[in-house]
């Protein structure tokens, strides 16, 4: 009886030393299926990242502008040719008129390699592009059958869920349309919206020169009609001592300047050079802030002659009344020069207005002078640029990366403002240094991050 006692304390003591701690807990778990392949997911990623980067609206804008230059160059080419066989004396009128034709030529020649290299590129990034694509496509459909608990599939009918809620409040609470300045006499009514870009071009310094302005002369000297502008910032991003000419858009695309520059002064910057990127072509002459004064200069091509006026006392300058975004302030925008169907404008701010916009009427004269002035209740610095369209003054500010935003106008006609147009702008880069309206074309010329872009401007 004591033997068998002994062997059931055995018994227990060996169970009882066996036994795991109630501390301790433990479990074997059994994958029954594949294992994730979080590779195959990274690639798949890097992958979709690497088209977003190739594949953008740039490529397509480019190709755009260089068929617009091309349609241009060749209607300028057939009105040549038309006039050549009607007035062709035999002699020196014919050789000219032969020699235009072959520059115009040359012009084509050099639009249609920029256009067959940029089709070609664009034919391989296509190509590329389709075959990343369709293995994406396979790829994801393959990780697809490891969403067995329908997380993926359940977040995705949420999304669409949502969207459809957002259009369905969006159509109940539609957007009005943009508030519009109150009627006026104008060729063209009023602004409605900005479509584009129709232009794009990197020019002959892609990347270089992020501050400049570009554009049209609304009223140029005979025989220059088609000619283009443009002034960069080559020092510092805040000076420069010359205008480049363009004899067509096409040109400008090409990036083949002819007849080339137009020195205001050897040294850069110096007295009466220009100061700032916030510049316009009128009549044949520049108008633009002179270095280091509160003063507009205008530069005559022609004769190479600078006359200045003074702006009002308290003005500010040399980059402490600028035009700003959220994040920063662009350098040296203190004046900005416009045109549009009745001259040339200028904006800036003084330290009586209190940092607010102020708009004048620049009259033309030996010297031009300031002529009727306006004063705004839209602080200079919580926008980004101006611009004149019909003897509106619009303002603009930044919105996103992409978008810029018409939001401000005011009619010098009747004195009342509009803080609520809504009128935006895709942008090819984040900054917008310069816009000019052209009205010649109704086109609104920017000039962004080194890029020059075009929008068409849609009136009533």
């Amino acid at each position: 009886m004591k033997l068998q006692v002994v062997l059931s304390l055995c018994a227990v003591l060996a169970v009882s030393l066996q036994a795991p701690s109630p501390e301790q807990c433990g479990c074997e778990i059994t994958n029954s299926g594949d294992d994730f392949p979080h590779d195959k997911l990274s690639t798949a990623d890097g992958n979709a990242s690497d088209c977003n980067r190739n594949i953008t609206p740039n490529k397509t804008v480019e190709l755009e502008s260089l068929l617009l230059g091309l349609e241009r160059r060749i209607a300028q080419l057939h009105k040549d040719v038309s006039v050549l066989e009607r007035e062709d004396d035999g002699e020196l009128y014919g050789v000219l008129s032969l020699y235009v034709i072959e520059n115009e030529m040359v012009e084509i020649r050099h639009l249609m390699d920029r256009l067959n290299s940029t089709t070609e590129t664009d034919q391989h990034l296509t190509a590329d592009a389709v075959q990343q694509l369709r293995a994406l496509r396979v790829e994801m459909r393959e990780m697809e059958t490891f969403d067995t608990a329908q997380v993926v599939r359940g977040r995705l009918d949420n999304e669409l869920l949502r969207m459809d809620l957002n259009d369905c409040q969006n159509g109940l609470n539609a957007t009005p349309p943009p508030t519009q300045p109150p009627p006026r006499t104008c060729a063209h009514g009023q602004l409605q919206n900005v479509t584009g870009p129709r232009v794009f071009t990197k020019g002959e310094y892609p990347g270089s020169y992020p501050y400049g302005a570009w554009g049209r002369d609304p009223e140029p000297e005979p025989g220059k009609e088609s000619w283009y502008w443009l002034v960069m910032m080559t020092s510092g991003n805040k000076f420069s001592n010359y205008i480049r000419l363009y004899s067509s858009l096409s040109s400008l695309i090409v990036g083949k300047s002819v007849p080339g520059n137009v020195d205001i002064h050897p040294s850069n910057p110096t007295t009466n050079t220009i100061q700032g990127p916030n510049n316009v072509l009128y009549r044949g002459a520049l108008y633009y802030n002179c270095y280091n004064q509160p003063e507009v200069c205008r530069f005559n091509l022609t004769t190479k002659k600078v006359t200045n006026f003074r702006l009002p006392e308290g003005t500010r300058y040399n980059s402490k009344g600028n035009f700003c975004q959220l994040d920063e302030c662009y350098p040296f925008t203190d004046l900005d020069l416009a045109t549009d169907e009745s001259g040339v404008w200028v904006t800036y701010t003084t330290s009586q207005d209190f940092g607010n916009l102020v708009l004048s009427k620049v009259e033309e004269g030996e010297p031009p002078r300031l002529g009727q002035t306006w004063h705004t209740s839209i602080y200079k610095q919580a926008i980004t640029n101006t611009f004149m369209a019909c003897g509106v003054l619009y303002a603009t500010r930044f919105k996103t990366k992409g978008v810029e935003e018409i939001f401000y106008a005011l009619d010098t006609v009747t004195g009342k403002e509009r803080f609520n147009l809504g009128i935006l702008m895709n942008k090819m880069a984040p900054k917008i240094q310069a816009l000019n309206y052209s009205p010649v074309d109704q086109m609104l010329h920017a000039y962004s991050d080194a890029n020059m872009v075009s929008y068409k401007a849609l009136f009533a």
